[in-house]
């Protein structure tokens, strides 16, 4: 799908092709008149009668040629309801190859700035297709040509929209492709490209990883062919801000048979999108890049291929992670938080960041709590935690925070090592997950872990996703910098 974007002549008020005009919450057209003829208006304004007027777009087909779309603006929306005006519109225009579109901009009467904008960045988020492996494709052409006065955008708006479009189109790109493509080797060298937009790109090899003492990380992609890679994004956005930068880790897991303790054969092809947590991670940091945020961030990402080969790791398996502690792994199937638990010490230790975010689809059992609706949410930072909550409800990207208990913590002590990998004792699988993590965070720094096992593909669309890989996390973060630390 292309989407192509016009700003035209002012002066043309009354198209003859498709027109999309704005109203209030009741439909109530009587500021339309200068827009359309008055044949249209008397015939709209008898059908407007009998239509439900619940809904936010209303389609009426004056000719063979020509719908008048009326979208209801009402005056108390937010940017992230007017993003999700656009996506539903899309929706309705998605089915035509070709198709041009008149989008009367005076016709708005929310006061909202920058409406026009937010509409159709939604507009762009929601078309996103991954049609790479298709040997026929249709081409479909969607013009949407802006009218009237209204509909100035400032280019540093212009630029933040498109860093954010690309950010999560890169994300979704990352999540969408096959494990016969994207496996650790051919992530990094994806990731490589990245330092044309001014980022610090490092790729550490297993031999040097070995030096460093990251087992726990290594020991996951001891069964596949493909090698291991852990790798920094470091975006300098602000040489002169001093402190510590921030920091997001992400679990990079390209493809998950769970080695040993081998997955149902059922909806395994599914593990592909294992690896959503650093694709987030990533696309976040290019977003940063882009849109030239004034920030210091960094991107860890761990990425390996969980595979059941001859030299896989062993359910009894000890090993030694990079910050000196042993896991005893009871099953191969918990990779993530053995990938994470390197990552993010490591993260700690080099950047002493001011905090690390990590994101993952770490459990099914956020799944069963929270379903596709949340994020789970687990922190030692009360502030921290506070601030992703509320921008998850802004951008519309939501986070639920549970708990983290020292009783939890018990339940994956070890007998003979100083943790185990998984709870025997069943129940809470995703907080002691999280309390897992925790322990490879000794510094103190704020931390969020975020499981985004619910969120990061979904098999219907909903709100700005078309259905598939959502890049979801990257917008969330994105809002999160802009608002408390830019």
């Amino acid at each position: 799908m292309s989407i192509q974007i016009n700003y035209k002549n002012n002066n043309l008020k009354k198209p003859s092709a498709n027109l999309v005009l704005f109203t209030d919450e009741k439909f109530n057209i009587s500021n339309l008149k200068n827009y359309i003829s008055n044949s249209e208006f008397s015939y709209i304004s008898d059908l407007l009668k009998n239509s439900d007027l619940k809904k936010n777009l209303l389609i009426y087909e004056i000719s063979s040629k020509k719908k008048i779309f009326l979208i209801s603006a009402k005056n108390n929306l937010e940017f992230s309801d007017i993003e999700n005006l656009g996506a539903e519109f899309y929706g309705h225009i998605n089915h035509e190859k070709k198709s041009e579109y008149f989008l009367n901009s005076d016709s708005i009467k929310n006061k909202y700035e920058n409406f026009i904008g937010y509409f159709l960045h939604g507009l762009k988020l929601k078309s996103y297709e991954f049609n790479l492996y298709k040997s026929t494709t249709e081409q479909k052409l969607i013009s949407i040509n802006v009218i009237g006065n209204k509909n100035k955008t400032t280019i540093q708006n212009e630029l933040r929209f498109k860093a954010i479009e690309e950010g999560t189109f890169f994300a979704r790109d990352l999540v969408s492709e096959p494990p016969n493509v994207l496996n650790p080797k051919e992530y990094v060298n994806r990731l490589l490209k990245l330092r044309k937009l001014g980022i610090k790109v490092t790729v550490y090899n297993e031999s040097e990883m070995k030096k460093l003492g990251m087992h726990s990380l290594l020991g996951v992609g001891r069964g596949s062919v493909n090698e291991s890679f852990l790798v920094t994004l470091e975006w300098n956005g602000n040489k002169k801000d001093k402190k510590s930068p921030l920091s997001f880790v992400g679990k990079g897991v390209c493809f998950d048979t769970g080695g040993i303790s081998l997955k149902p054969a059922k909806f395994m092809e599914e593990m592909k999108y294992d690896m959503a947590g650093s694709a987030v991670v990533a696309g976040l940091i290019q977003t940063l890049a882009t849109r030239k945020a004034k920030v210091n961030a960094v991107g860890v990402v761990g990425l390996v291929e969980n595979m059941p080969g001859g030299n896989a790791q062993r359910p009894g398996d000890i090993v030694k992670a990079y910050n000196g502690k042993t896991i005893e792994v009871l099953n191969t199937d918990a990779e993530g938080r053995l990938v994470l638990a390197d990552a993010l010490s490591f993260t700690e230790a080099k950047f002493k960041p001011r905090f690390m975010i990590d994101l993952a689809t770490l459990t099914g059992a956020i799944i069963m709590a929270l379903g596709e609706e949340y994020a789970g949410l687990f922190s030692n930072n009360d502030d921290l935690s506070n601030k992703i909550f509320k921008v998850g409800e802004k951008v519309k990207e939501k986070v639920w925070r549970l708990p983290l208990h020292s009783n939890y913590d018990k339940l994956i002590n070890s007998t003979i090592a100083d943790m185990q990998n998984i709870n025997y004792s069943g129940g809470a699988g995703s907080i002691t997950a999280a309390q897992f993590l925790q322990r490879f965070v000794t510094k103190k720094t704020p931390w969020v872990h975020l499981d985004i096992a619910g969120m990061a593909f979904s098999k219907k669309a909903a709100n700005l996703n078309p259905g598939g890989a959502t890049g979801f996390g990257v917008r969330l973060l994105n809002q999160l910098i802009e608002e408390h630390y830019e």
